[in-house]
């Protein structure tokens, strides 16, 4: 298969996490939403710049929110707990 003309190339770049993983903002209620941002896919054009001339970039990011109640309480129906484990379902906060 070869490549079209008006097709814009990309070769794939490897990357890795510079700092911490989530960013920390706390609500004036006291809720704490935590943002963490990943990069799916990240490319650089091999047959394109810029208008300026500058390397011409794709990046595919993925957002993830969690929102952390002020209280640190949330509740499940007695039905989904009976015959199970005894930690609650869910992601666990820190």
């Amino acid at each position: 298969m070869s490549a079209s003309k008006n097709k814009i190339e990309f070769k794939m770049l490897d990357h890795q996490r510079v700092g911490g993983e989530h960013v920390i903002f706390k609500l004036e209620d006291g809720t704490m939403v935590k943002v963490k941002v990943d990069l799916d896919r990240v490319g650089i054009a091999t047959n394109y710049k810029n208008p300026d001339g500058t390397p011409h970039y794709a990046v595919n990011a993925s957002l993830k929110l969690s929102i952390i109640p002020n209280e640190r309480k949330f509740f499940v129906e007695p039905d989904s707990v009976k015959g199970k484990s005894s930690s609650p379902p869910g992601q666990m906060f820190s």
